[in-house]
Formats: structure tokens, C-alpha cells, sequence
């Protein structure tokens, strides 16, 4: 089996790490003190085709799959952390539920816009009653007429403040649980829509999140993504795809901290010797060598077997536990490592430490992760 990428995800790897560097690294510290990405760096990296690199041409997007796209995510990752969150959200999420479960007149009207970032798009799954429990959300939906009015509210949704759009699920009859959630596409002006205000949050600055409340909400039924009862079906294959990303990102997130520890290690000098020939450094970044060497190839296997049409469900979320608590490791040794400065924000450790603990909650909790995996293991029992 060869787990080289090919050359033109070679090309996109180089392209992409340069892009970042150049673009994207030199704006990381006005993002984390002002906490808003400029809409500038939003086009230039929807410029660079980041929006769309998973999705089809005929879509709109660039073609590279979806191994592409984590390949892209892991470089990603060497930035402040928010500005793959708004990707993620907005194409990675709404984006995929819209491709996965819309009619084409559905696709064609918002996916172009979305994954050229002319809109941005945000996922409305989660409720203050519903985050690991999503099948019990209480977000109501009734038909009427031409279309649905939606009653209820969202909490913690990424890029809320500044989307254009919203991929919305609400039930049509609350007793009967997940079987009659239903998907919608919700646009920013439509009355009935509030958003609240940006959440203050411990980490991922810049990617902001906000509450959503719906007040007799009436959307049109051309909206509705998929058939009456589609949404937890669609919610849970676009997640699927969503835990592979955001465990392509932890990969490259760990990556980065690894080698800065490295550059660290060799240069830090404490009883006129380098910190770096100390057995206890040495096998701190050992670890984090054997870890982030086997939750890639995790990534790379999951993306393509998803390229291959395959159902990824039990590997996607084998992929986000494993990667997102690996991240978490590694973020603590990169403190550790770099010791009193570590824990000073004059550095970007100590952002990326705080960035990292999220991994392990949205998209899934890392207990959620498990559940998922035994009762595939189980399904036969």
C-alpha cells in the first residue's frame, strides 16, 4: 500500500504552506487581540480557492477531493487557528449538508456563493437543550402553505455574527424524535431571524460564535434541504465529513507545535547544555512524533475512502478522537517544553494551547466519539 500523496497534492501541500506563511501568519496577532478576521484575509484566502478545495467543480469548488482538503486544512493549521474555523463552518459545514442533501437548484443557488466566500454560511445543529443529544433538539418546524414557520434557537454556532446564511434543523413532530428533523436553508434578512451577540470564548478568537433565536420564522419550502424527516440523516453524513477536517487541522496544529518545541529544545540552554539532551524533553517529542505520524495516516485513510464514495462514519470518528486528544497532548508538552515562556502570551504557544482545547468538544465530544464507535462495533450484538 503507498501512502504518498500524489504530485498535484504535493503541489497543493507547498502552495498552500506558502500561502499561509506569507499571508495569513503576519495578521495571526491583530485576529487573536481584536478578535474579528478583516474580510480581507476572508478573500484572500477564498482567492486562494481554500473555501472550495473539497468540492466538486461542477459545484464550484476546486476538485481535490476531500483528501485534498485535509491535506490543505493541515497547512492550515500553522495560522491562527479561527481562520480554518470560518472555512470549516461556513464550506465545510453548511456548505456540505447543502451539497449532500439539496436538489440542484438548491446547489446551484448557494454553493457557488458559498465556496467562493461571497457568502459565508454557518451550521445550526446545536441547542442550549441539544449538543450531544442532537436527535432531541426542540427547535419546531410546521407546514404552512408554501412553506415553514420555525420556532426556537440555536447556541454556539460558528460564524453566526458575520454569516450570510444558515443551514437550520428543527423537528416536525417532537414525539417523534430523529425521524422528523428536518433541514432548511435560512438567509440573514429573512424576518423572524435574531442573532445574538459574539460569545466570549477561552480560545479560537476570531472565529466568532453567537445564539440563534427563531420567532415564527417562515422560510420558503423551495428552502428545505432534502425531504420532511432527511435532517438527522444529512446532519450526521455532513459531521461525518466535518470530524475528518477538524481532526486534518489538529494534525497540522501539532505538527506546528512540535516543531517549534524542536527549534526550542536545541536552542534553550540550562546548565550550559541545550534542553535538548535531556531524556525527559527527548521523549516528550517523541511522543508527539509517534502520535501525529499515526493520526495523519488516520486522516489520510479516512479522506480516502470518503473520495472512494465509501461511508466514514466509525473511521471519522476514530480519526477525531484520536487526532483532537493527540493535539491536546502535544499543546501541553509544547508548554511544557518551552517552559515559563510557554505560558506567556508573548508567545503563540500559549494561544495555541488555549485553541486546542476546543478539539475535544464541538463536532462531537471525545466521549461522543466513543459512543459512535462502539455501536458500530456492537451494531450486530
Amino acid at each position: 500500500m503507498d501512502f504518498t500523496l500524489p504530485e498535484e497534492l504535493l503541489l497543493l501541500q507547498r502552495s498552500v504552506r506558502a500561502f499561509v506563511e506569507e499571508k495569513l501568519l503576519p495578521h495571526a496577532e491583530t485576529i487573536e487581540k481584536t478578535d474579528a478576521i478583516p474580510r480581507a484575509v476572508i478573500d484572500a484566502m477564498a482567492g486562494m480557492g481554500l473555501f472550495g478545495i473539497g468540492f466538486p467543480e461542477e459545484v464550484g469548488g476546486q476538485g481535490f477531493g476531500k483528501l485534498g482538503y485535509c491535506v490543505a486544512v493541515e497547512q492550515l493549521a500553522r495560522a491562527n487557528a479561527s481562520l480554518w474555523n470560518v472555512i470549516g463552518g461556513s464550506a465545510g459545514l453548511c456548505g456540505t449538508a447543502i451539497d449532500i442533501g439539496g436538489l440542484d437548484g438548491l446547489r446551484s443557488r448557494y454553493l457557488p456563493d458559498l465556496l467562493s466566500a461571497k457568502k459565508i454560511g454557518a451550521y445550526g445543529l446545536s441547542e442550549p437543550g441539544a449538543g450531544s443529544d442532537a436527535g432531541g433538539l426542540k427547535t419546531t418546524a410546521r407546514r404552512d402553505g408554501d412553506g415553514y414557520v420555525i420556532d426556537g434557537a440555536k447556541t454556539f454556532i460558528t460564524n453566526a455574527p458575520i454569516a450570510d446564511l444558515f443551514t437550520v434543523f428543527a423537528t416536525l413532530d417532537r414525539a417523534a424524535g430523529s425521524k422528523a428533523i428536518t433541514a432548511f436553508v435560512v438567509e440573514r434578512d429573512t424576518p423572524g431571524l435574531e442573532i445574538g451577540p459574539n460569545d466570549e470564548k477561552m480560545g479560537l478568537h476570531g472565529s466568532t460564535t453567537a445564539q440563534l433565536s427563531f420567532h415564527e420564522m417562515r422560510v420558503p419550502a423551495d428552502r428545505r434541504i432534502g425531504a420532511d424527516g432527511d435532517g438527522f440523516k444529512i446532519a450526521l453524513r455532513t459531521l461525518d465529513l466535518g470530524r475528518l477536517g477538524l481532526a486534518a487541522h489538529a494534525v497540522g496544529a501539532a505538527q506546528h507545535l512540535l516543531e517549534a518545541s524542536v527549534a526550542y529544545a536545541k536552542a534553550r540552554v540550562q546548565f550550559g547544555k541545550p534542553i535538548a539532551v535531556h531524556q525527559a524533553i527527548q521523549w516528550l517529542l517523541a511522543d508527539a512524533a509517534v502520535g501525529i505520524h499515526g493520526a495523519r495516516l488516520m486522516v489520510y485513510d479516512a479522506a480516502s475512502r470518503a473520495d472512494r464514495g465509501e461511508r466514514i462514519t466509525d473511521r471519522a470518528a476514530m480519526t477525531k478522537l484520536y487526532a483532537t486528544e493527540l493535539l491536546g497532548r502535544v499543546a501541553d508538552a509544547a508548554v511544557q517544553v518551552h517552559g515559563g515562556m510557554g505560558y506567556m502570551r508573548e508567545l503563540w504557544i500559549e494561544r495555541a494551547y488555549r485553541d486546542a482545547r476546543i478539539y475535544r468538544i464541538y463536532e462531537g465530544t471525545s466521549e461522543i466519539q466513543r459512543v459512535v464507535i462502539a455501536a458500530g462495533l456492537l451494531a450486530d450484538a
